[in-house]
């Protein structure tokens, strides 16, 4: 069975280090990183030209099934895909890792969006720990009052706030780090998404009192999911019998 993932997240590597000694393996990255971590199989890297151009890579590559593994806010690609794959006929799975939930001691202001993050942040703080991606700045560039810690994998381009530090790195992250760089920067409110997976950035955030604002997920497509590589991987075992 030849299978394509498309990929960018931890969940997507560790499914296809999972089922790549089983299937065709082969995984989709939007090439908005100049040094990608590898995934097992094989790689492709670039869009694929729309609804169109997926529905025609998936006939011309003979693709038996797809595996949405996108970043959660990655909405454009997963409705191609959904659109694609129904247009195809061939199955089609969204993994997507669980939501964060807020607890005891969190204090959570939830926003549909950057904009609307950006038009609450002035009220909630002036030192902004901002991990919303280099590719959203542009929303925050307009609050010359506020100070922003910016962390991305690469540089940001184009429009930009403009007090703004940019610390590059990749994670996983420790609390300890997390809780360290907030107070060494003497931040008061960090802004993220609903990405999912580690949250240590919200655990340091909670012991040291600072507010949160976080951006909702957009809805996905109404196809089937699951939110484990282990799962996602039996229903290609599934589809394979």
């Amino acid at each position: 069975m030849r299978v394509l993932l498309l990929g960018g997240t931890t969940e997507a590597r560790r499914l296809a280090g999972t089922v790549a000694g089983e299937f065709e393996v082969v995984t989709s990255l939007a090439g908005r990183t100049t040094d990608p971590l590898r995934p097992a199989g094989d790689l492709r890297i670039g869009g694929f030209g729309g609804v169109d151009g997926l529905a025609r890579y998936l006939r011309d590559e003979t693709i038996d099934a797809v595996v949405d593994a996108t970043h959660p806010f990655a909405a454009a690609i997963s409705g191609n895909a959904a659109a694609a794959c129904g247009a195809s006929g061939v199955p089609l799975l969204i993994l997507k890792r669980p939501g964060w939930t807020a607890g005891p001691g969190d204090e959570w202001h939830r926003v549909a969006s950057l904009p609307e993050a950006a038009g609450m942040l002035p009220a909630l703080g002036r030192r902004v720990f901002l991990t919303t991606g280099r590719q959203g700045l542009a929303h925050f560039a307009g609050l010359d009052g506020c100070w922003f810690l910016a962390r991305s994998v690469e540089p940001p381009a184009g429009t930009v706030p403009v007090h703004l530090e940019v610390l590059l790195d990749r994670g996983p992250f420790t609390v300890r780090a997390e809780r360290e760089l907030i107070l060494g920067h003497r931040i008061d409110v960090l802004v993220t998404k609903d990405s999912g997976g580690a949250d240590a950035k919200l655990v340091a955030a909670r012991e040291l009192g600072v507010p949160v604002l976080m951006v909702n997920r957009p809805p996905a497509p109404d196809v089937p999911a699951v939110s484990t590589a282990d799962a996602a991987a039996s229903w290609l075992r599934t589809l394979s019998r």
